[in-house]
């Protein structure tokens, strides 16, 4: 079994973050700055040791990978951000990439949405996202390829992984995705790239042009936590229809997305909301897949007060143990009835959201060693 875990990389600083949110601004910063708003709330979170790396130093990105191994967790999915040719928050996976005592399985999550300062109730669009044609397109698959071709990246059934964020906001995103594939072709996978896409449960994406979806959660269970199965279907129908008449054109109008701006029309909600571990990881075991195109995605806590403060969200009842339990069911469920060998994690460093499985003070190697204990217990602990 592939464990993959989503991977962070605003654990450095850079002069957009510092222009603006502060000068020093790192994912550290929200998490330093977190405080508990209810009676066993453990916040703020604290790396265990006092770890709070910089990830533009390869010793940590190597102890990153020596940890991985050592637990089970086969490779990282690494958000990129490309803005038709702006980068931000790449040096690390350059780094990675260069460095090869960094033995670490990888692949690539393009993170494709504008950034805005969501995070503070602000509709300001801090950088927009535009995708061009195949001039742009050409230039970022250009930029992609040294990754596509290193021996640590990872491949399902011959042909680079590669993933998509958001593709629903994407217009041009069939015409990319052939011309990708072409050009994939052109140097050397004769099978192409295979594509996936991050699902929540909601969104509108046109399965065809991809080979699989992830069900990344928390979000994607939680979009059907209160449906039962038979009212899933026209629940559904009805939420997409209204996004699509009061939403309409705002992601290409002000570059906001469907749930950022659902997050703002919350701004006036106080209190934190409660949710249920045991309920999320209950509905997440008692899903079942729509189609053969799924990849199970799994989660090990989810707080994301460090960002989103009063108006944020906590999965109460979440520890090591119950991971476990859960994980172990999940390996089973994702062999028996998914058929798949992977399953992306939320994740390994968001410190900021409460989803890590990096060590902390109060959990220790807790959520590690069960990813370790669930993949033996099923005879699934990868080979390398």
């Amino acid at each position: 079994m592939k464990v993959i875990a989503f991977y962070l990389p605003q654990f450095h600083n850079i002069p957009e973050n510092d222009e603006w949110w502060g000068d020093g601004f790192t994912e550290w910063t929200n998490v330093k700055k977190a405080k508990p708003y209810f009676e066993g709330h453990n916040q703020p979170e604290v790396p265990l040791n006092g770890n709070y790396y910089n990830l533009l130093d390869n010793k940590v990105k190597i102890w990153q990978a020596k940890l991985a191994k050592e637990y089970g967790v086969y490779g990282f999915c690494y958000y990129h951000y490309w803005f038709n040719g702006k980068m931000l928050l790449e040096k690390p996976m350059e780094q990675m990439l260069e460095d090869k005592e960094i033995k670490q399985h990888f692949c690539i999550c393009w993170a494709n949405e504008p950034w805005t300062k969501a995070w503070v109730n602000e509709t300001k669009v801090l950088i927009p996202q535009k995708y061009g044609k195949q001039k742009e397109w050409k230039e970022h698959f250009d930029y992609l390829l040294p990754f596509f071709k290193d021996e640590r990246y990872i491949f399902h059934e011959g042909r680079p992984v590669m993933i998509i964020y958001r593709p629903q906001v994407i217009d041009c995103m069939k015409e990319m995705i052939d011309y990708w594939n072409e050009l994939a072709k052109g140097a050397g996978f004769q099978k192409g790239l295979c594509f996936a896409y991050q699902t929540y449960g909601l969104e509108e994406t046109d399965d065809s042009m991809f080979d699989y979806s992830i069900e990344f959660q928390p979000a994607y269970v939680g979009a059907f936590r209160k449906m039962n199965e038979e009212n899933q279907v026209s629940i559904k129908k009805k939420l997409v229809g209204m996004r699509q008449k009061f939403f309409q054109g705002i992601e290409k109008t002000i570059g906001i997305n469907f749930e950022t701006k659902i997050d703002m029309y919350r701004k006036k909600r106080r209190g934190v909301s409660k949710i249920s571990y045991d309920e999320a990881w209950n509905s997440i075991l008692n899903h079942k897949p729509e189609n053969d195109k799924k990849w199970p995605g799994a989660f090990t806590s989810w707080d994301n007060t460090p960002r989103h403060h009063e108006r944020g969200a906590c999965y109460v009842g979440a520890s090591p143990e119950k991971f476990h339990g859960y994980f172990t069911k999940l390996i089973h469920k994702a062999e028996e009835e998914y058929k798949s060998d992977f399953v992306f994690i939320n994740a390994w460093n968001e410190w900021a959201e409460g989803a890590h499985l990096e060590p902390d003070e109060y959990n220790g190697m807790g959520y590690l060693e069960a990813i370790k204990a669930a993949l033996n217990e099923n005879g699934a602990f990868p080979e390398s």
